[in-house]
């Protein structure tokens, strides 16, 4: 028997069901903001993610699926959806759109070769939102009000926004050699990952799995005491607008994100759900106001988050959160003969372009076991077909629920489901 890779999962029944309400909550929720759909292949040239992503991060140097396609190219499988985003942008000349700033959304697969546990696959889901265009501190605001939005909307109360700012460049260039000068001192007392980002790009440091309860990594220089006086007005700004959106926030200086691409506002929402484990980051994102211009592009401000749907939804089950899913067939049609069958064909597809979800009787099976198979479908109407009261062009109809039976005409039916589903 072929199995699923290691890292995978197969959606399906009723977790299928949750899966598409999300992605119907997701969707709404992005056109009341005015995003568009935006989607860009699984497979991007290796370089785009060295250069957009960085050659220093742990999905760049220990994550990314990478091969050689037939035609000896560099490929590598995305292992996250913003890099896609901003070569398609500069590809299609969006920059020279006449309306900006560029808001767009995206709902897809990533791929990253991590040893899988729970809420950590191999074969992942996004969604994030992305603006480009625009670098007005608002934006800021509004880009982590939407995931935010959204876990509400999902019924998912308890989460909490972590914020910092890594400040602009001069700002980030003194908190580099800061945080240099602070740990050369104990440079072998750290992770072997964390040796080799202290030349690179130390800030990573802070960001440390192995170490990341140390003292000397808590004790380390914070950012907010190398901030210039724009970087520090920028960031007092987006917490202005985020207190006017009423979005709660607590700030940590140790939030740098794993991309290096990153300035200005970074941000994580966590999920506080009990027995989540360590895996209780829902969503993350922040600005990268030269990404664009490092893939040969103009310059141009911008931000974004992405959100994984699969730990997404582990919260949910986690805190035992009900869906609003439809899990109910509005009607099971049911019938014996050859003749029943002719009309119940044509009655279900009538139903079904009416707006009704409907399914009929394919397996030849006995009246009773159609009662039994319409209980296993959670029917709220049967449908019982015969021949004598298709000659006389009427329709006995049972509420599954009450078992209340009536026959009634072929115009009324529609009018009925109407308004009893």
């Amino acid at each position: 028997m072929i199995t699923k890779q290691k890292g995978t999962t197969d959606i399906y029944g009723i977790k299928g069901k949750k899966w598409l309400y999300i992605n119907q909550v997701i969707e709404a929720l992005c056109q009341k903001y005015n995003y568009e759909y935006m989607r860009t292949p699984i497979f991007e040239a290796t370089e785009l993610f060295h250069r957009g992503v960085g050659d220093t991060t742990d999905i760049v140097t220990k994550e990314t699926y990478d091969f050689k396609d037939r035609g000896d190219r560099n490929i590598t499988l995305r292992p996250e959806g913003t890099a896609g985003i901003v070569r398609s942008y500069i590809e299609n000349k969006m920059y020279g759109d006449a309306t900006q700033p560029v808001k767009v959304f995206y709902n897809g697969t990533m791929y990253r070769y991590e040893r899988p546990q729970s809420g950590r696959m191999r074969e992942l889901t996004q969604f994030g939102c992305e603006v480009l265009g625009c670098d007005d501190p608002y934006i800021d605001a509004e880009i982590i009000s939407i995931p935010v939005q959204l876990f509400r909307l999902l019924g998912l109360k308890e989460v909490k926004v972590n914020i910092n700012t890594l400040g602009d460049q001069e700002s980030r260039d003194n908190y580099r050699n800061a945080l240099i000068e602070y740990f050369k001192p104990h440079i072998d007392t750290l992770c072997e990952d964390c040796q080799s980002r202290f030349n690179k790009n130390p800030l990573r440091i802070l960001d440390c799995k192995v170490d990341g309860d140390k003292d000397l990594l808590k004790n380390a220089p914070k950012i907010t005491d190398y901030l210039n006086d724009s970087s520090r007005i920028r960031y007092n700004k987006v917490k202005e607008y985020l207190e006017l959106m009423e979005i709660p926030y607590n700030e940590n200086p140790n939030i740098v994100r794993g991309l290096d691409y990153y300035n200005h506002t970074v941000f994580e929402i966590e999920a506080s759900v009990e027995g989540f484990g360590a895996q209780n980051v829902l969503a993350g994102g922040g600005r990268y106001n030269t990404l664009v211009e490092n893939l040969d592009g103009p310059h141009t401000p911008a931000i974004g988050f992405a959100c994984g749907l699969d730990r997404l939804l582990l919260a949910l089950e986690s805190e035992d959160i009900e869906l609003n899913i439809h899990n109910q067939l509005d009607a099971y049609i049911m019938y014996v003969s050859d003749t029943e069958k002719e009309y119940a064909i044509t009655l279900c597809q009538t139903l079904r372009m009416s707006g009704f979800c409907v399914e009929l009787e394919t397996m030849n099976r006995s009246l009773k076991s159609q009662f039994k198979q319409a209980d296993r479908l959670n029917s709220k109407f049967l449908i019982i077909l015969n021949d004598e009261d298709i000659k006389n062009k009427e329709i006995k109809i049972k509420d599954n629920v009450t078992k209340e039976e009536q026959t009634i005409t072929e115009e009324e039916l529609i009018d009925y489901l109407d308004m009893n589903v």
